[in-house]
């Protein structure tokens, strides 16, 4: 768990260091427009769908230590990203690198799962990894702020982190979780542990899942709120760098102290997680329209990193319990997936309605963000139903 978890913190240290630094690089230095930014995302994001579903898949094929390692191996592409000067090719090398991030994604999920098979540590767990992982996060919104300070370029800053990247690479391989097929296996497993019956809720946490991805814009959208209007490069990465410390703490805070049974993980991940998004793009679309203080848009972006510390934890440990064993992997991918469409769409949208002003598109936000939030809290009836079958 330690291994997979460091990996995870090397990663972001890596690649958040770059999307911290793109949205900038792209809009401001290369001129481009908000809305080929939000391309950009949609791309990177929604084009993952389907990397999460092939490495869900492939995993539970060759296994999934294997396609974790071969996945963070391609990620240093997005490193790349600020060698050139042309917009296009530089969206592809992002595109690429997150594509790579995706089709791991679900395998490190699974591999953490069997690294804790008590299912009532899973919170914890989750809320570890998510700990390190946005750390790391944090720790590159450090870094980039200090280097944009600075006035170092972006080719550099970027190509730095193709070291943290490596060393995630690293830390994973010395995981001894995930490394065997299911068809390999020299004994199968009981199957009171790995043919139980899928549980009532899933299909509903997919829905739930996909439509906060309607709502979750990329971190660049707040980043570029406050780095214009006069503001600067330092209050972007600043925003980025409270989104991520905060979104860390509650995943480490909070991973072990959130509601362990099935019914209480799906009130929490409606209210504080999806509800909680709504409310911090509601304050960054009032703050915006109405010209209030920074701290009210900083506050907003706090509140963004809270929820999504609340969902990253609770979506994998609710997945892990409502379809355990061989249908980890493709649970996973399709949990992924699920999130990566509604991504793919809710960036595009925003950054059409960037275009009309950004607190349309933080309106946007927070109307889809209640509907996730709704679809959770209709499940619990279903989600109690699950815990009964559990015993």
């Amino acid at each position: 768990m330690v291994a997979i978890s460091l990996s995870a913190f090397f990663a972001d240290l890596g690649y958040q260091s770059v999307l911290a630094g793109f949205p900038l690089f792209l809009v401001i230095v290369l001129h481009q427009s908000v809305w080929v930014f939000g391309l950009s995302s949609a791309l990177s994001y929604g084009g993952g769908a389907v990397f999460s579903m092939i490495g869900g898949r492939l995993g539970d094929r060759i296994g999934h230590r294997r396609l974790a390692l071969v996945g963070n191996s391609i990620i240093p592409l997005l490193s790349l990203s600020a060698l050139v000067a042309s917009p296009a090719v530089a969206i592809g090398l992002l595109t690429g690198g997150w594509w790579a991030r995706n089709l791991r994604s679900p395998s490190r999920r699974v591999m953490l799962a069997e690294a804790v098979p008590d299912e009532s540590h899973r919170n914890a767990a989750f809320g570890f990894l998510h700990a390190l992982d946005v750390g790391g996060g944090a720790l590159a919104g450090v870094f980039v702020l200090v280097a944009v300070l600075d006035h170092l370029p972006f080719k550099w800053i970027f190509l730095v982190t193709v070291l943290p990247l490596a060393a995630s690479t690293f830390s994973l391989s010395r995981a001894t979780t995930g490394g065997s097929r299911p068809d390999e296996q020299a004994a199968p497993p009981p199957a009171a542990e790995d043919d139980r019956e899928a549980l009532p809720g899933a299909r509903a946490l997919l829905l739930a899942a996909a439509l906060y991805g309607f709502t979750y814009y990329s971190v660049g959208f707040p980043v570029l709120t406050l780095a214009q209007g006069g503001r600067g490069f330092a209050y972007g990465i600043g925003a980025f760098l409270i989104f991520q410390a905060v979104s860390a703490a509650t995943g480490y805070l909070l991973g072990g102290r959130l509601s362990e049974n099935v019914a209480g993980r799906f009130t929490s991940l409606g209210l504080l997680g999806y509800l909680g998004a709504g409310l911090g793009a509601a304050l960054l679309a009032v703050g915006y329209a109405a010209g209030l203080a920074t701290a009210v848009l900083m506050l907003g972006v706090a509140v963004l990193g809270f929820a999504l510390g609340v969902v990253e934890t609770l979506e994998p440990a609710l997945m892990s319990v409502l379809r355990p064993g061989r249908r980890a992997g493709r649970s996973f991918g399709a949990l992924s997936a699920a999130r990566s469409v509604g991504v793919f769409v809710g960036n595009l949208v925003f950054g059409l309605l960037y275009g009309l002003g950004a607190d349309w598109s933080y309106g946007y936000a927070t109307v889809v963000s209640a509907a996730a939030a709704l679809v959770v809290l209709r499940a619990i009836p279903a989600a109690r139903l699950a815990e009964q079958r559990l015993g």
